[in-house]
């Protein structure tokens, strides 16, 4: 659940990402989809870790450098920023891909992100929120497997947050498939499309918040180019599909990501 996966021969690593994002409309709780008449960009630098632990396992910690840009009438141009909500994973391969042409890779993920960023409450401006406000912990299942250079995965997350104000929202799903192709050279593309749904959530008597629940899909393309032994380039570009009934209480936008990798064995 961070850009920092180490591969089976790899011991260690850090890596850097860069996160470019332009937000151009949103979806609305019907599901209707309308373009933005504000403008808003999201730049975040994420900087990672991870290292290799009982054989198979591995952990990781992330922070984010978060900040936004936005320009609306009538309240004119702002910016601001921060440090964002840390993020530490846990993943441990129980089978790994191509182990088993029968028994497809599995693996089991952990997540817990740290509230360390600024809630909207407590920043000076709209634009200076870095963070959620609460913690939230989540699980993964992944399946993958390898075929000649083809790989498939499939993966889902469930994740809970804290209660914030009284209110706690519902557990938020999401259900990640991706395809990959490595060419003979080692360039990999990949292609992925994740749902993201969370149910409506839940006042401080258990009851039902009405049409809070939110929706997102996105569709990312990658490459990754290994730069010799150590280092990794990987690029990308991201949208959520401005198309009525691919999200709802969301915002659309897409953008691209760089990322930068060195491990050791």
């Amino acid at each position: 659940m961070t850009p920092g996966r180490l591969e089976l021969h790899e011991s260690a690593l850090v890596g850097v990402q860069l996160h470019l994002a332009s937000v151009f409309g949103s979806y609305r709780f019907d599901g209707h989809y309308a373009a933005s008449t504000a403008s808003e960009y999201d730049v975040e630098q994420d900087l990672f870790g991870a290292v290799r632990v009982l054989g198979r396992g591995q952990v990781a910690a992330l922070v984010p450098l978060v900040e936004t840009i936005r320009s609306s009438p009538p309240d004119g141009y702002a910016e601001g920023g921060g440090v964002g909500d840390i993020n530490l994973a846990a993943r441990y391969d129980f089978v790994v891909a191509g182990e088993s042409r029968v028994v497809p890779g599995v693996a089991l993920l952990a997540g817990l992100t740290l509230p360390t960023g600024t809630p909207v409450e407590s920043a000076h401006a709209a634009v200076d929120a870095t963070g959620i406000g609460a913690f939230q912990a989540s699980g993964a299942l992944a399946l993958e497997q390898t075929f000649g250079p083809w790989l498939v995965n499939a993966t889902a997350i469930v994740a809970a947050r804290t209660p914030r104000f009284g209110e706690t929202l519902g557990p938020q799903t999401t259900l990640l498939a991706a395809g990959a192709y490595t060419f003979p050279n080692d360039l990999t593309t990949a292609v992925a499309v994740s749902y993201q749904f969370v149910p409506d959530a839940a006042d401080a008597h258990g009851a039902s918040v009405p049409f809070s629940s939110t929706r997102l899909t996105t569709v990312t393309l990658t490459g990754l180019y290994p730069v010799g032994d150590a280092w990794r380039l990987i690029a990308g570009a991201f949208v959520n599909p401005p198309v009525s009934g691919l999200g709802s209480n969301q915002p659309a936008g897409g953008g691209f990501l760089f990322t930068a990798v060195r491990s050791w064995r």
